[in-house]
């Protein structure tokens, strides 16, 4: 098949417009890839060559007496805050798609917490659980309530976690409300015609219009779950080692890679740990979708 001159022009006008992102693409994302799984089966510093031990560093998760530790806690915060997420989001959504005059500033009001940068909110947060002058205790402790001490106690120290991460909710609620927003008004009229009632229409109607979008957030927070490090590095002094107690109730998978790339500088091990992630978010991801196949609803 020829290429007309214009056509040609075309390609080439084309591959001109994206070669900035295609190399960026390939420099900032193909490249780190590539290159870790090199990394993750040698010896390397970060300084000098790197030492070619084939799977050495993957051996040495069987005797690695802090990486079961370090699952443990990325599982745990990841199963609570992904599905308390979706909720606080849908909620979100259905308050915001409610016919009132303000309900722009509201709109407002709650999406603001899911702009700000994560260490803001995380300094906010530490000031607002301290246990000597936060307020969330004092209000806790005028109700009667027993004390708590969010950012020192391990126990507590995911949940508190969790909590933080549902300011973030507003920015899903809006995809939430788009979404509301498509379900064609004729469902609703028809339900008030048959007599359902609130919680009838949003579990035979809403729910079921919003399964798309759910599997898409389900998604995207098993992503950042699974990535969490922000929060933990600076509640828990992630320089300093990463710990809360003696426990090492916030050490996450990703600070984990983080500490043992810069902190003991075994940037081999670090990249193995990041291969073993790389592998086990595709088999989550491919098995979240094959799931999703049972009860996400593209239809009207």
């Amino acid at each position: 098949m020829m290429i007309s001159r214009l056509e040609k022009r075309n390609i080439r006008n084309g591959l001109l417009f994206i070669a900035p992102w295609l190399f960026g693409f390939i420099v900032l994302q193909i490249y780190p890839i590539v290159y870790s799984f090199y990394l993750s089966l040698t010896q390397y510093s970060g300084f000098g060559t790197p030492m070619f031990i084939g799977l050495g560093n993957f051996k040495e998760f069987a005797s690695d007496p802090i990486l079961p530790k370090t699952i443990y806690n990325t599982l745990f915060y990841t199963a609570l805050a992904v599905p308390i997420g979706i909720v606080v989001a849908i909620v979100l959504s259905l308050a915001m798609n409610q016919n009132v005059k303000e309900v722009s500033v509201y709109r407002a009001i709650l999406y603001l917490p899911s702009i700000l940068p994560a260490f803001a909110l995380v300094f906010v947060w530490i000031l607002f659980t301290n246990p000597q002058y936060g307020l969330m205790n004092r209000i806790f402790v005028s109700l009667g309530l027993p004390f708590i001490d969010w950012i020192g106690d391990p126990r507590f120290t995911k949940p508190s976690l969790v909590i933080l991460a549902q300011y973030g909710a507003g920015g899903p609620a809006l995809i939430f409300l788009a979404s509301l927003r498509s379900i064609p008004k004729d469902l609703y009229e028809s339900a008030d015609i048959d007599g359902a009632g609130v919680f009838r229409k949003f579990f035979s109607i809403t729910l079921p219009m919003l399964t798309p979008i759910i599997l898409y957030q389900l998604i995207m927070g098993l992503s950042g779950g699974l990535q969490v490090f922000t929060q933990a590095y600076i509640i828990s002094g992630g320089a300093r080692g990463g710990t809360v107690g003696s426990q090492n109730s916030l050490f996450f998978y990703v600070l984990y890679i983080f500490q043992s790339a810069f902190k003991y500088s075994r940037m081999g091990y670090a990249a193995s740990l990041s291969v073993l992630f790389f592998a086990v978010s595709i088999v989550i991801a491919a098995i979240v979708f094959r799931w999703g196949r049972s009860w996400v609803n593209y239809d009207v």
